[in-house]
């Protein structure tokens, strides 16, 4: 509902902005430029704010809550609040809606890693086009196999430190190493904001709560 007023609110306030350079004359490259400004501003405050920068979990689950009809983006929430019933329906929406192999492997894996299918992981991989991605889930199937130290070399190449950190703290806490777990994870929250960062305290929720400040 908040999210239906904001966007009222912008169309409205662009409707008579449009509608007073109209009348006073302006010139048409004044309009189209405004027109341009205010839907730039409305898809930055709407879409890529609350998707990729937004710090906090509550405004961005609202969002995600919000994009049914986006798949891609959907089936973060699903993954992360494991929604068993609606998994199956997204996904085979999501392999419906793109059909081309390097644009389903990197949601291949994702559902992989998350049933535990390695071997969907597997083949998923070399499929994924953008290379920290495909590293992050190559170290993940390291680290499922239990091979740490194979884990941690291959992991420095990855660039984004939200995946790196995030791969560490899995690395020690199946080891054992709870306090520098809880150390690495919250180094990926801090390094990540909007749905990646929703997607990691969900995650720590369940499996180092003490690296989001709930210990039950």
């Amino acid at each position: 509902m908040k999210r239906l007023k904001w966007n009222v609110l912008i169309y409205s306030v662009l409707f008579v902005v449009v509608l007073y350079m109209t009348l006073n004359e302006y010139s048409p490259i004044w309009i189209v430029g405004a027109t341009f400004v205010a839907f730039l501003i409305a898809f930055t405050t709407q879409f890529y704010y609350p998707a990729v920068l937004d710090k906090r979990v509550d405004r961005v689950e609202s969002f995600l809550r919000s994009q049914k009809k986006n798949p891609a983006l959907y089936i973060q929430y699903v993954l992360a609040n494991r929604l068993e019933d609606e998994m199956n329906t997204v996904m085979e929406q999501l392999m419906s809606k793109n059909k081309r192999v390097t644009a389903q492997a990197p949601f291949k894996a994702a559902y992989g890693l998350y049933l535990k299918d390695m071997a969907a992981v597997h083949d998923a991989v070399p499929h994924i086009r953008y290379s920290d991605y495909r590293a992050y889930y190559e170290t993940a199937l390291l680290v499922e196999e239990g091979k740490s130290a194979e884990a941690r070399e291959h992991l420095e190449s990855i660039k984004k430190q939200w995946m790196r950190s995030a791969l560490l703290a899995e690395v020690e806490r199946k080891a054992g190493n709870s306090e520098a777990a809880v150390k690495y994870a919250k180094e990926a929250i801090d390094a990540s904001g909007g749905v990646q960062r929703y997607v990691l305290h969900k995650e720590y929720e369940r499996t180092l709560p003490q690296a989001v400040g709930r210990v039950s």
